[in-house]
């Protein structure tokens, strides 16, 4: 008994117990006696049996310090309120320290919750051990409980700020990468050794450096956004078919993102083509970050990709507006205006242009209403389109039923061809829509040596506003036919 009197046991820093597991020793011998040999599998069968071992503990003495823990006034302040200490269900802990004592350990270790008698809550470790010559009887143990509140508070902190990131990288509804790019740090400042200076210049000449380094990156992880924008069912397909998503158009874009990291921007972003596993395009903004603890080494970086694939088709259609006539699908005014100053700059000659007008159009849409007049202009559009396609020339509507096609480096022979295909292309249409034939007025006109394009429109302009008086001056006396183109 002379750990009861120690005066070491007083002086201890850490809060120690002195208990006799004697009756618990008696219990296990009974039970044993009755066949018992999976001791977690007859407790867990009726957990009642836990807490009737712990009632079997004595408590024999404490020193000041679990006083002192538990703010207990004194050993029998804190042995008459040992419910207010131990209120947290004891099956889970407890049932460790029965554990060993039952398979003939004389030590065991746990975490548990306790209470103070005011009702702090105390995180505690415990450990047990058996003093020498009681190992038979387990008539005296001494048990430590340590206060590792802090530490336990500290680790749920860390724990809560982990699933926290974790849910906000796997619920992100932004398309999230995490990279290890360390390998190509590696290969970019075995580069700088060498003395390359112009990261640019080396990289026109040695253009697989650029294939190399996209070996290099290992893709650690992905989002769900990830694998929703892409169309995968999972990880492994994506992972398995990174060669559909990055296509020929990504390796521009990295080389642009090595040239970033070269000039030390580890933060920077820009637009790019990726495409889903079906084949379908997406546009996304690209940004590139290296984690903060990874500078040195760039092992964690940080890939979001926005998907701005509805903005770029909005886009794309917003320009297409800007120089597309809606109902005919041919260049506007605005376009013909610019081609035009366009072709003057450049001086590229010979150029030709035709100047159309359709016959009768203000009267169809008097007699038969603007749907007809707009399935008229429809069909013109048409053909037009069918004229220049496969050619560098452009057909404009640049009024409501005028049109021009302008006809770069096309000289005289040029441009009759083009006019014996507008002449074949209509037929056709005619013979298709025979209740409605199109008439045109039509001039044209190729530009002279050393003449100005706007002398060489003008003719055209006059050449056909010339046919179209003679239509009017025949319309009288005979329907129009083809022969007035």
């Amino acid at each position: 008994m002379e750990m009861l009197d120690s005066p070491f046991f007083e002086l201890s820093p850490i809060a120690m117990w002195l208990e006799d597991y004697s009756e618990v020793k008696k219990q296990f011998d009974i039970w044993r006696e009755q066949g018992v040999q999976d001791l977690l599998d007859f407790l867990q069968q009726d957990e009642s049996r836990i807490l009737e071992c712990a009632r079997k503990i004595k408590l024999l003495k404490v020193n000041s310090k679990t006083l002192e823990l538990y703010q207990a006034k004194d050993f029998e302040d804190l042995y008459q309120n040992l419910d207010l200490v131990f209120k947290e269900d004891m099956s889970k802990t407890h049932v460790k320290e029965l554990l060993a004592l039952w398979n003939g350990e004389t030590q065991f270790s746990n975490s548990a919750v306790n209470y103070t008698l005011t009702g702090k809550r105390l995180d505690i470790q415990l450990k047990g051990i058996v003093l020498p010559q009681h190992e038979h009887d387990l008539s005296l143990l001494l048990i430590t409980t340590e206060d590792i509140t802090s530490y336990t508070q500290a680790c749920r902190l860390e724990e809560k700020s982990r699933h926290l990131a974790e849910a906000r990288f796997i619920y992100s509804p932004t398309s999230l990468w995490v990279e290890d790019f360390s390998r190509i740090k590696i290969k970019l400042d075995q580069l700088r050794d060498l003395g390359i200076e112009d990261f640019s210049t080396f990289l026109d000449v040695h253009n697989d450096f650029v294939y190399e380094c996209i070996k290099e990156i290992l893709i650690i992880d992905v989002n769900q956004a990830t694998l929703e924008l892409f169309g995968a069912p999972n990880k492994d397909v994506l992972f398995k078919n990174m060669h559909k998503v990055f296509a020929q158009e990504m390796t521009q874009t990295f080389r642009e993102q090595l040239i970033e990291l070269w000039n030390g921007n580890i933060h920077h972003q820009r637009e790019a083509v990726n495409y889903a596993l079906d084949g379908s395009i997406r546009h996304v903004l690209l940004q590139f970050t290296v984690f903060p603890d990874y500078l040195d080494n760039w092992g964690m970086v940080q890939v979001a990709l926005t998907d701005i694939t509805a903005r770029k088709k909005a886009e794309k259609y917003l320009e297409y507006l800007g120089k597309h006539d809606v109902l005919t699908k041919l260049y506007n005014r605005s376009f013909y205006t610019t081609e035009l100053n366009r072709l003057q700059r450049n001086r590229q000659r010979p150029v030709s242009c035709i100047f159309i007008d359709i016959n009768g159009l203000k009267e169809l849409n008097d007699q038969l209403g603007h749907d007809a007049g707009d399935s008229l202009l429809q069909r013109m559009g048409n053909v037009l389109n069918q004229v220049v396609q496969q050619t560098l020339y452009s057909a404009c509507r640049i009024g409501g039923d005028e049109f021009v096609i302008l006809l770069p480096g096309a000289d005289e022979a040029a441009l009759q061809n083009c006019l014996q295909s507008l002449q074949e292309l209509l037929l056709v249409d005619n013979q298709f829509y025979s209740n409605q034939p199109i008439s045109l007025s039509i001039g044209y006109a190729t530009n002279h040596l050393d003449e100005r394009m706007e002398d060489m429109l003008k003719r055209a302009d006059m050449a056909m506003y010339q046919d179209k008086r003679n239509y009017y001056l025949n319309h009288n006396r005979r329907k129009p036919t083809l022969n007035d183109i």
